[in-house]
């Protein structure tokens, strides 16, 4: 189980609670930043952190330990999820856009993408309550 807590592990619902909770967090960014005048290339990266914790989210459902990998393509097939091609395409943000010169325009509207991130986390959240009911 991920991670080891004070020599007691958590259940999988449980560690999947803690990334949930920090995708939550780059969502309330997120909605902050809806406004263009905030930067494309800081939404673009703060949407793929959040895409990739939600993957991770369900490696640690499958009771696996999540690779410390940024790739979102990586993360999926991990995963064994399905993800909207839109939410792959942040992958540019997680490094070619902090390092290079763009533009790195995102891939739609940010409203659009913040509803599938949202999708996504309602989807995986269903899914940790129904893992922590059976381990009830």
């Amino acid at each position: 189980m991920w991670p080891v807590r004070a020599g007691c592990c958590m259940s999988p619902a449980e560690d999947a609670l803690l990334l949930l909770a920090i995708v939550r967090r780059h969502l309330r960014t997120l909605r902050f930043g809806l406004d263009g005048a905030y930067p494309e290339e800081d939404w673009g990266f703060t949407a793929q952190q959040a895409v990739e914790k939600l993957l991770k989210a369900w490696i640690v459902l499958a009771d696996r330990r999540p690779p410390r990998v940024h790739d979102l393509e990586d993360l999926v097939a991990l995963a064994g999820q399905q993800l909207d091609p839109l939410l792959l395409e942040l992958q540019v943000f997680a490094v070619e856009a902090r390092y290079e010169e763009g533009p790195f325009p995102l891939p739609a509207p940010r409203q659009e993408l913040l509803a599938l991130v949202e999708a996504e986390l309602e989807r995986c959240e269903r899914m940790v309550e129904a893992v922590g009911e059976s381990a009830d």
